[in-house]
């Protein structure tokens, strides 16, 4: 068996073996294992006694599932079916024809949704409907609908059934790309703005101050950033950088301009201690130029927040950096111009929108440290202008990146104490909190205590979701300020820490992890000017998905592996406003599909604004069909 951990996988093998395991906690589950030339594959079915009744040793099984880790390699089927065995009748479907796999239900199976699709098939594909022109459709090269509809339910081949995807697929991304397309549209001539001067001023004297030179990107950033605000129209930009590319400093120059045309600018982060972080590097930055930012936090006491408030609405302040204390209603700005809103993805759309209805018509601008393959931004979006930021300024320190075996754990070790001697520090990042009998995973609270015992010289950090924010922020700031040598965590520290003198990152059982999300916990090193190392301590055999990610530290190619590897469902949550569902199309690899159906919808939205000519209005229905709650774009003429 070549299925690996982390693949999702379809197998066919003869089961060698099989019996129900019971755990500690009265949970049965039906263990079968498979073999075939290859190899052998062990099956689990956790909940499922039942199965022991009717799978036998010597029948032959296709088995669909995920493949993990947890004791060796496991697959966790999601279907099965029977191909051969002399005592019972195999699935009259399964006789070397391609089987279509729809989702179950508890009484309601595969089978049975098969079987019932199977049968109405023919009288439902008549009353399907296709939008698309013949012309046009033939022009795309894409079969029609009926076959198309055909090909996937009763495909004779593989090949058929990815022809028939392929263009369900593009009908749910054209549809996709009208209603952004055209919300776009519908934004920018509706949001007049500030139409903000480039004076020279503050932003010239911060340039000169800068004690680096901006990278390539940074400046292209700039100048899309500097155009959007000298428009008539208001900006609403999404400025995507990988870890450590400077983003804070673009932002910082956007926030300048506004203050030089006599506005305010605020920048809110989802985190104290992200926005104190914020508020120290942009009062570092503006010393040159006799600037300081101000500072609103939740915790502060009842006399600073009113002190800081009547400052912000008399215009006495003009920057303004804080968490959700920011939105409050007893917050109000004299002239807000510009929002920045860090980490935007951890804010809901009513919270931004609670910022930004602070202000007249303030331009908005959204940060974001994850990396997003371009086709996943064309897509979740396509209603936004974005800018890039993929090379790091100089003078940050190398990252090498390795992959251990459990076998190497005490080199490791030695080699994590070593360095913390020589005055640097370290993340340990653990996938749980605490040890459980149905994860056999090392745990953070487990990991602190062997830990603090094996180094009584080191001060060992805990931090971890379940405790209070002010519990958790307290021990970040104490290993900011160097007090704790190692910090065991969980994933908490993903995003927003930075400790320059932190050079090891340390990740247990990695297979756990995406890569998009190793990514992110590997760019919280590597922020000082010393060589700096991640370590992923795999129990499972060395997959090849982590050498890859440690042979590149490009973020938007391991975002493109991520893709590849878990489809869009996982990352589909980095939106955040609801409402984009797709289900059939596959990116990156149905990229191409997506560029034709962005371009035909882009020409569409030109020439017929609102899709009411008679020839597009079917386009329309089936697009507002997907996304009801577009109906009000498709309103306006």
């Amino acid at each position: 068996m070549k299925a690996e951990v982390g693949q999702e996988v379809a197998c066919i093998g003869r089961v060698v073996a099989k019996g129900v395991v019971p755990t500690r906690r009265g949970l049965r589950i039906f263990h079968a294992v498979l073999r075939d030339d290859s190899g052998v594959l062990e099956c689990v079915w956790p909940g499922q006694a039942f199965l022991d009744r009717s799978i036998v040793v010597g029948q032959t099984l296709l088995v669909s599932g995920p493949v993990r880790f947890y004791h060796g390699r496991q697959m966790a089927p999601r279907e099965f079916v029977v191909l051969a065995d002399p005592d019972s009748e195999a699935e009259p479907l399964a006789g070397g024809k391609v089987l279509p796999v729809y989702p179950a239900t508890e009484g309601l199976s595969h089978k049975i949704i098969r079987g019932l699709i199977d049968r109405h098939l023919d009288a439902l594909v008549t009353l399907s409907d296709d939008v698309l022109p013949e012309q046009l459709r033939r022009s795309l090269e894409l079969p029609p609908l009926r076959e198309a509809l055909l090909a996937v339910h009763r495909p004779a081949t593989a090949l058929d059934a990815e022809l028939g995807r392929r263009r369900l697929a593009f009908d749910e991304l054209l549809d996709l790309q009208l209603m952004l397309i055209r919300a776009r549209a519908v934004a920018k001539r509706s949001r007049s703005g500030v139409a903000f001067t480039v004076r020279r001023d503050l932003t010239t004297r911060l340039h000169r101050a800068l004690p680096w030179e901006l990278t390539d990107d940074q400046q292209q950033a700039l100048r899309e950033i500097t155009a959007d605000m000298t428009a008539p129209e208001r900006m609403h930009r999404l400025l995507m950088g990988d870890v450590g590319t400077g983003k804070t400093v673009v932002a910082l120059f956007a926030m300048l301009l506004a203050v030089e045309n006599e506005f305010q600018a605020a920048l809110m982060a989802p985190t104290e201690l992200l926005a104190e972080q914020h508020a120290a590097t942009l009062e570092r930055l503006l010393a040159p130029v006799s600037l300081k930012p101000e500072l609103l936090l939740g915790r502060q006491t009842a006399a600073d927040k009113q002190a800081i408030r009547a400052r912000l609405a008399s215009g006495q302040s003009r920057l303004a950096v804080g968490t959700h204390a920011l939105m409050q209603e007893s917050v109000s700005f004299r002239r807000l111009g510009l929002v920045v809103i860090d980490e935007q993805h951890r804010f809901g759309v009513e919270q931004r929108a609670a910022l930004i209805g602070k202000g007249a018509a303030p331009d908005v601008l959204l940060l974001t440290a994850t990396p997003i393959p371009r086709s996943l931004a064309l897509t979740y979006y396509g209603d936004l202008d974005v800018s890039t930021l993929r090379h790091r300024p100089p003078g940050r320190g190398s990252i090498r990146t390795a992959v251990r075996t459990s076998g190497q754990r005490d080199r490791v070790l030695e080699f994590l104490r070593t360095e913390a001697a020589r005055g640097r520090q370290a993340y340990v990042v653990l996938p749980v909190i605490e040890e459980s009998e149905r994860a056999d995973v090392r745990a953070a609270t487990t990991m602190s205590q062997t830990l603090a015992a094996r180094w009584p010289e080191l001060r060992v950090g805990l931090v971890h979701g379940r405790l209070k924010p002010d519990e958790r922020d307290e021990v970040m700031r104490s290993f900011r300020a160097g007090e704790i040598q190692v910090l065991v965590a969980t994933t908490v520290i993903e995003v927003g820490i930075d400790v320059p003198n932190a050079t090891i990152m340390l990740v247990e059982h990695p297979e756990r992890f995406g890569l998009a999300q190793l990514h992110q916990l590997r760019g919280r090193i590597g922020r000082g000017a010393e060589e700096s190392f991640c370590i992923l301590m795999s129990e499972g055999p060395a997959l090849d998905r982590l050498h890859a990610f440690a042979g590149t530290q490009d973020g938007f190619r391991i975002a493109e592996l991520d893709l590849e590897e878990r489809g869009m469902g996982d990352l589909i949550g980095a939106r955040q406003s609801g409402g984009f569902e797709v289900r059939l199309a596959r990116l990156p690899d149905d990229a191409d599909l997506l560029d034709r159906a962005r371009r035909l919808a882009t020409e569409l939205i030109a020439h017929d604004p609102a899709l009411q000519r008679s020839e597009n209005q079917r386009l329309r229905e089936r697009a507002l069909a997907r996304y009801p709650r577009a109906v009000e774009l498709f309103r306006v003429g």
